[in-house]
């Protein structure tokens, strides 16, 4: 940030010149040759235990941020142990899963955990390269891992091939079990080992941290104290006031360089009333003031307002003045207003007598951390919903665009503030511990279930959200983090839907009051059901008799599939009715919001999705992304074994004021007497052993396209693929968005 050209400049005020000028202002003394030389060496002394320091401090500096890796580098190989554990629980979860019930969607899952339990182990080799012992402990691990997935393949090809009891009967033998307590006593052994080593490195990192600020404070207050020695001896013993004057000025300028050398750390030094007299290059960089702008202010302006209010910058002297040091973490203000999170230690400086002269303070800007910023950063970025990540006081430390668009705020102005104050109601009593389950578990309970809470904009208003949440371990440790849905839209058609029901067919009318029924009266219980039979599965695995398990992994199993059902049924009578909501929508968005969404049957049967140029339409957004998401799908999953899923969308002009959507694939293709019933309600083609689903979803796409107006028709020969026809109206834009052709693989 600083060129060499300004490595001269002075970095404090008339204050800063005055700690070290006052002791060289007295009447001329006339004295002997022998005491200039003995000031000259005072000055020299002086210049050189700064330098010294400088030193020292810099290697410790530089010794002390190898050891915070290392905190950070142990972090990771935990976060990786836990991802890995999770992904074999997932492994074993999934393949009993299919062999009770034969639902393809556990294959599935059961594919993409071992790829993600094949990528930690990956991740595992390279983090502990220079550890032989965690290495052999890692060897022993993979192995019982392999073991497991070589049993998961056997018993689904077991299922597949044999049916149900035959891979049951393998399932009830003895050695899954003592197989799954090796493999989890290995994952504790490495964690174990890796914790020991995580304490050894903070130990470490605290402790050099602690040795370079003393040996910085020590050694300014050394080097100042010398100077100021040989100051007051020119002052009495020195006619030659101009002698020690220029090397007076040389030491500042040493010390000013010696400060200006350190760019990841703001130190700078206060009267002890608070007001800035010294400013280094790294307080210029973290803090965007310069010095002619910071020198002689109350160091109070770098903190938020609300800290002003209530007396904090005072009460932090005051604590160092009385202590001799204070740290702490907190928020501070940039000159242009934005905030970010701090380390700050303060320390007292006093004089051989015990008066206080000053304070020095030292900070770190934490959120330039690789933990807390650029690990997670491009991760909430990419994400759809609104993103916020909460530390263990209730503040908020991350959040994505979508957060600002949803509650109305700029980024610096949420950063730092409790989350109550953007979600008021529920959202801490979720995480509050009672007297029969740990914080944690209930941090567990919640991970994977939708809560319906309220938000709160930043002018007030309040609007209907639903949030998932998950835990996030870290150095400051464990962090939540909450995926954040706007659901004003659901929630206004559904009561739209029950506002229609007198006015709707018989058949209508129990299809609402069917969706009314599981919307409020099945599903807050079903999920309590999920919730406590997966809390169940996690507390008592393997401390229960066989059967037992067994009985927990079929109320598991049970109950996910009834939310399944549930969710598709809802999805479908959520559907509004022709011609509310419609606005002008981005066909292409739309279309690569659902190609998001199946990102991972996209990336796991290696399919090839591409599109032309793709016009604006009118219509609800969320709908047309379901009705993409629905029917490229389909394409990729109703495909030979085998076959590689290609997929094409591509549009043409219908009349005047609409578009005529052709969504195309290589698949297994449809009979023509079944084009009719195909659109209806739990209509199926095939066994679900052969292919997973609940036969609703291209219902909810004809539902989706008349709503809009339009209509929607397939063209397909059996081994031949199918095209399926949606018309859309036109948008009101004139223009087609100049988008070349795409795809996603």
């Amino acid at each position: 940030m600083h060129s060499s050209g300004r490595g001269s400049r002075p970095r404090s005020g008339t204050l800063d010149a005055g700690l070290f000028r006052a002791q060289s202002q007295s009447g001329e003394m006339k004295t002997t040759s022998g005491s200039n030389r003995k000031v000259q060496l005072g000055f020299g002394a002086a210049i050189l235990a700064l330098l010294i320091v400088g030193a020292a401090s810099y290697r410790g500096l530089v010794v002390s941020s190898a050891s915070t890796r290392w905190v950070r580098h142990t972090h990771d190989v935990l976060e990786t142990l836990q991802d890995l554990q999770f992904a074999m629980q997932s492994i074993e979860s999934s393949s009993r899963g299919f062999v009770l019930t034969g639902n393809e969607n556990y294959l599935e899952s059961y594919h993409s955990s071992r790829s993600r339990a094949a990528q930690d182990q990956a991740a595992l080799r390279g983090l502990t390269v220079d550890n032989a012992q965690t290495q052999r402990q890692l060897r022993a691990l993979e192995q019982l891992a392999a073991q497991e997935i070589q049993e998961a393949e056997r018993v689904i090809a077991l299922r597949q091939g044999q049916g149900m009891e035959a891979a049951a009967g393998v399932l009830r033998g003895e050695g899954g079990q003592s197989r799954e307590e090796a493999l989890h006593a290995a994952v504790l052994q490495l964690q174990g080992e890796e914790r020991r080593l995580l304490e050894l490195r903070s130990e470490d990192a605290r402790r050099r941290l602690g040795q370079s600020r003393n040996v910085l404070v020590l050694g300014t207050l050394l080097g100042l104290l010398i100077a100021a020695a040989a100051g007051w001896s020119v002052q009495h013993r020195n006619t030659g006031r101009g002698q020690a004057e220029a090397a007076l000025r040389e030491s500042e300028e040493q010390y000013r360089m010696l400060l200006d050398g350190v760019q990841d750390h703001a130190i700078f030094m206060l009267d002890p009333g608070g007001r800035i007299v010294n400013w280094n290059a790294g307080a210029e960089r973290i803090q965007g003031y310069s010095v002619e702008q910071i020198i002689g202010r109350n160091f109070s302006c770098l903190f938020p307002a609300e800290d002003i209010q209530r007396g904090r910058p005072q009460e932090v002297l005051a604590i160092a003045a009385a202590n001799g040091r204070h740290e702490e973490q907190g928020m501070r203000v940039r000159k242009d207003g934005s905030r970010f999170l701090a380390n700050v230690a303060c320390t007292a400086l006093r004089d051989p007598a015990g008066s206080l002269r000053g304070f020095t303070e030292i900070s770190r800007d934490l959120s330039e951390s690789k933990e807390s910023g650029a690990k997670y950063r491009g991760l909430l970025e990419a994400a759809p919903d609104a993103m916020v990540v909460v530390n263990p006081g209730g503040e908020i430390v991350l959040l994505n665009v979508q957060a600002e668009k949803q509650f109305g705020y700029r980024r610096d102005e949420l950063v730092g503030q409790q989350v109550k104050n953007i979600i008021p109601e529920g959202f801490a009593e979720r995480l509050i511990a009672d007297g029969t389950r740990s914080a944690a578990e209930a941090l567990a309970q919640q991970i994977g279930t939708g809560i319906e809470l309220s938000g709160r904009r930043k002018d007030g208003s309040e609007f209907p959200i639903e949030i998932m949440l998950s835990p996030l371990e870290s150095a400051e440790g464990v962090l939540v983090t909450a995926a954040i849905r706007d659901i004003s839209t659901r929630k206004k058609a559904e009561l739209h839907l029950l506002r229609k029901v007198e006015e709707l067919n018989r058949s209508n009318e129990e299809l609402g009051q069917f969706a009314y029924i599981a919307s409020h009266d099945l599903q807050e219980p079903l999920r309590m059901v999920a919730s406590y039979t997966q809390l169940l599965s996690r507390r008592y695995k393997g401390k229960l008799d066989a059967d037992a398990d067994e009985f927990i992994a079929f109320a598991v199993d049970g109950a996910s599939r009834m939310q399944r059902l549930i969710q598709d049924l809802l999805a479908y009578s959520r559907v509004g009715t022709k011609g509310k909501d419609l606005l002008d929508t981005s066909s292409q968005e739309a279309l690569q919001r659902a190609l998001l969404n199946l990102r991972g049957a996209i990336e796991e049967r290696g399919a090839l999705v591409t599109h032309g140029p793709l016009p604006p339409v009118l219509a609800d957004e969320t709908q047309l992304v379901q009705l993409f998401q629905n029917l490229v799908g389909n394409a990729i999953k109703y495909q030979r074994p085998g076959g590689v899923p290609q997929v094409h969308v591509s549009v043409t002009r219908s009349g005047e004021d609409k578009w005529m959507f052709a969504v195309k694939d290589n698949g297994l293709g449809i009979d023509p007497q079944y084009f009719e019933k195909i659109f209806g309600m739990f209509q199926r083609l095939h066994k679900r052993e052969e292919f997973a689903g609940t036969g609703i979803g291209l219902a909810i796409c004809k539902k989706i396209v008349e709503r809009h107006g339009g209509n929607i028709s397939v063209e397909s020969q059996p081994g031949q693929g199918s095209t399926f026809f949606f018309a859309l109206a036109r948008s009101k834009m004139k223009t087609m968005q100049a988008v070349g052709g795409a795809h996603a693989r």
